[in-house]
């Protein structure tokens, strides 16, 4: 059993226990060596520098307006990039949560659909993996109150300090139950190192049961055959699928184009998709409005439109 730490602890990282539905075999890591020719085109010259020179698109001066949450209903709130707040009658989760203006050195060019501020109490937070687009430090710090947080194995370390309650550390297919709630990490197509050298640290997505339902947020993934196991373990309503940054720079397949997001979506047999992973950030060589507009094309091909949920950053939508 977990058991709570003081706030000054360091030994409040807690991992589950080999059998609670861990398995030896890991999806494939991403290999971080380049495309041989992936010099052949600038990145700084031709999105890094333009981008600091654009202005941030977004309006998130009014606070967003969230319904009243009836027992059966779930309402989600994509904040921007990856991040989400999930509600229940009895329970607020956040994932991926990033309020930042900047990675480091790359612009944020789309506000966050609110301001922090504007949260309701969050009960439990989720990180998919250490990259800085998906783990920021100093929004977690600004959200942490005393709640659990669960992260892949070997990310503990790296959010221990924040203000969280208890850290909670899981590998692929291990799952556990926080009040409502049930979290399972699963696998992907990807890497999670916070930097070049620590390639010990885990990653992978979320499937979250809660109030008979289940919503999947596959992190960032390249497309994998992992993909159809996932949706024979999970009856999956909501799928948060990642459409953007697919023309990187290294000329790596790091992340799913919106062809293979929607192709991922038919093999999970989801009820309905969500993109996400667009619009924020600009990682990739593609323009910041391409992404959407390949995928409501793809949608439109197999034929799933009327399976397609976009939304809007700051808007509360029940489902």
């Amino acid at each position: 059993m977990p058991i709570p730490f003081a706030k000054k602890s360091r030994r409040n990282i807690v991992r589950q226990d080999a059998e609670n539905g861990a398995q030896n075999q890991r999806s494939t890591r991403v290999k971080l060596r380049p495309r041989r020719d992936w010099h052949k085109r600038n990145y700084l010259a031709e999105v890094f520098i333009p981008s600091l020179f654009t202005k941030r698109s977004g309006d998130n001066l009014a606070p967003p307006e969230f319904p009243v949450i009836q027992r059966g209903q779930i309402c989600i709130t994509w904040i921007g990039h990856a991040s989400f707040l999930i509600q229940t009658r009895e329970i607020n989760i956040l994932i991926d949560p990033i309020w930042s203006k900047w990675l480091k050195v790359v612009k944020r060019l789309k506000k966050p659909g609110f301001e922090i501020h504007h949260l309701p109490e969050i009960d439990v937070v989720l990180v998919t993996h250490a990259h800085f687009d998906h783990l920021d430090r100093r929004t977690l710090r600004k959200v942490a109150a005393d709640q659990p947080i669960v992260v892949p194995i070997g990310v503990g370390n790296l959010v221990h300090d924040l203000g969280f309650h208890i850290v909670h550390e899981l590998d692929y297919w291990q799952q556990i139950k926080l009040g409502p709630i049930e979290v399972s990490l699963t696998p992907c197509y990807h890497w999670g190192a916070r930097f070049l050298a620590d390639l010990h640290r885990g990653f992978g997505g979320f499937a979250i049961k809660l109030e008979d339902r289940t919503i999947f947020h596959c992190g960032d993934s390249a497309f994998f055959p992992g993909f159809r196991e996932i949706g024979e373990r999970y009856d999956i309503d909501l799928a948060l699928m990642p459409i953007g940054a697919y023309d990187a720079p290294t000329g790596r397949e790091v992340h799913m184009n919106p062809e293979e997001a929607v192709r991922a979506f038919t093999e999970l047999k989801a009820k309905t998709l969500v993109p996400m992973h667009y619009g924020t950030f600009r990682l990739g060589y593609e323009p910041m409005d391409e992404p959407l507009e390949r995928l409501q094309k793809a949608a439109r091909d197999y034929q799933i439109e009327d399976r397609m949920l976009v939304l809007t950053e700051g808007k509360p939508v029940v489902v």
